[in-house]
């Protein structure tokens, strides 16, 4: 199990208790079946752009970026970005996987409010195999830096 040399680099720089684990929605070459993670446990990264620069959202699995919103509380012209420039940022990241640590690449991020009260979090760690997890007041002290908003509405 790995992630992305930047993503580790960045937690163990800021003192971060976390552990890596398999994503079980990965297929296993064993075949092995693994405990699933609750959707609303799961930071899910979407990177977003405009002429002020990239932002990074995070929100749970289970949910869908409402951008308009977003796109009024920030007052910003917020587009998803190409996945191509998106693999460019994130450049040692697998399969175009997005970790939901924009700090250690140096892009602001904002979480939604829905993971403020969330005991465990698990995010990509820079493939799709690998889950990183740690408390949730952790990652929220970590990534956030204050900035949080309602970002998600229910599938």
């Amino acid at each position: 199990m790995s992630i992305a040399s930047r993503v580790k680099w960045f937690l163990d720089v800021n003192r971060v208790r976390y552990e890596v684990v398999v994503n079980p929605e990965a297929s296993t070459a064993t075949g092995e079946q693994t405990r699933a993670i609750p959707p609303e446990k799961i930071a899910r990264a979407e990177l977003l752009e405009d002429e002020s620069g990239y932002l990074l959202s995070i929100l749970p699995a289970g949910r869908r970026l409402n951008l308009e919103q977003l796109r009024r509380t920030l007052a910003r012209d917020l587009k998803p970005t190409a996945q191509e420039d998106a693999a460019s940022l994130f450049f040692d990241c697998a399969g175009g996987g997005i970790p939901a640590v924009g700090a250690a690449y140096g892009i602001r991020t904002i979480v939604d409010d829905a993971l403020l009260n969330v005991s465990d979090i698990y995010f990509q760690g820079g493939d799709s195999e690998d889950l990183v997890h740690m408390e949730g007041e952790a990652f929220v002290d970590l990534i956030a830096e204050g900035n949080h908003a309602p970002l998600s509405a229910g599938f």
